[in-house]
């Protein structure tokens, strides 16, 4: 199949969306499939996104999309995220009368709702309006699936995530790895991921917590927790195999983010052998669910320490039932083809 992928999140941005799709490409050309992606880097203009310099956004002019549909000729296709590229790929599919799928990964609504008191239901209608535009809706967890079909999102397809238990992987088995490489007191509790505001990182830096506290990331947040949190240490971001051995080198792996439609490193770390302290809320509740390799409690506080007791053989043991493979082929089978 000739799959084309028209992506507002593509490298070198550094977060889950762009693993996804970098980790499903793969995968979805070691089984013979054929994937063109068109990101911000086709596109002969781009700006900042507000709020997120490091982001940039194309400016969909010049028919790039349409051209990329002639000159590819796909078999399906892919939009991701509702931005300027996403929107652009939405019209002309529409336009053409061609099917699309597209996929759901962030929780706007939710996080505005918490900081401002209002926007759910206009972020969610704008949300509803994109997606129910196209032929298939994916959506990581049953929570979601449930959650989102209450909010009249149609066509519903389950798309599940995994982890590359290869790259990320329990260095502490290793007899070479020095696993105080740090040099951090202990216990280390870690943070892996965007530092910005939706993250919601005060919850984590505000515990009393013995140790050390450490994040592994950077974002528009930085500088300002940075300076409010001078106990922290910030590292910025880490990438691969020096990724994995910061994780395996944590003890715990603390998670404060409540609006995640997933929360792909919550897996990472399980697979590094960490055991993971969350909130009980959609995305690290869908993978932990009852299983005792992660803690997930209101008391942030309470699941760090409770976490420090969790078997890491354990954690890695779970990882390793999430496989990439498979869901890519879910991925490949929620796909709606052109002809």
């Amino acid at each position: 199949m000739r799959i084309l992928i028209a992506s507002d999140a593509a490298a070198p941005q550094v977060n889950g969306v762009v693993r996804v799709f970098e980790t499903t490409r793969r995968h979805l050309e070691a089984d013979g499939h054929v994937v063109r992606l068109v990101g911000p880097a086709d596109f002969a203009r781009t700006i900042p996104a507000p709020g997120y310099p490091e982001v940039r956004l194309a400016l969909p002019f010049g028919g790039v999309i349409e051209a990329a549909i002639e000159d590819f000729a796909p078999d399906a296709i892919h939009i991701p995220v509702e931005g300027p590229i996403g929107l652009a790929a939405r019209h002309v599919c529409r336009r053409r009368k061609l099917p699309f799928t597209s996929s759901f990964h962030t929780r706007f609504g939710d996080y505005l709702a918490s900081r401002i008191g209002f926007g759910t239901g206009l972020a969610y209608a704008a949300q509803r309006w994109f997606h129910n535009g196209g032929d298939g809706f994916m959506v990581q967890t049953p929570t979601l699936e449930r959650q989102l079909a209450a909010r009249g999102f149609r066509n519903i397809r389950r798309w599940g995530r995994a982890v590359d238990t290869a790259a990320f992987r329990p260095h502490r088995d290793d007899p070479a790895f020095d696993a105080d490489f740090l040099g951090l007191p202990r216990p280390i509790h870690l943070y892996v991921g965007r530092v910005s505001a939706e993250k919601t990182l005060e919850r984590f830096f505000e515990l009393d917590l013995p140790g050390s506290k450490l994040v592994v990331g950077d974002g528009p947040a930085r500088a300002k927790l940075e300076a409010a949190f001078p106990a922290v240490h910030f590292l910025g971001y880490k990438h691969g195999d020096d990724l994995a051995r910061h994780i395996s080198a944590a003890d715990v792996f603390v998670f404060p983010s409540r609006f995640e439609t997933f929360g792909l490193v919550v897996l990472e770390s399980l697979a590094c052998g960490t055991p993971v302290a969350a909130y009980p809320v959609p995305g690290p509740a869908d993978i932990l669910g009852g299983q005792p390799h992660g803690v997930l409690s209101q008391d942030l506080r309470a699941a760090a320490l409770s976490a420090l007791e969790i078997d890491r053989a354990g954690c890695r043991a779970f990882a390793e039932t999430f496989s990439w493979a498979d869901c890519t082929r879910q991925f490949a089978g929620n796909l709606v083809p052109i002809r």
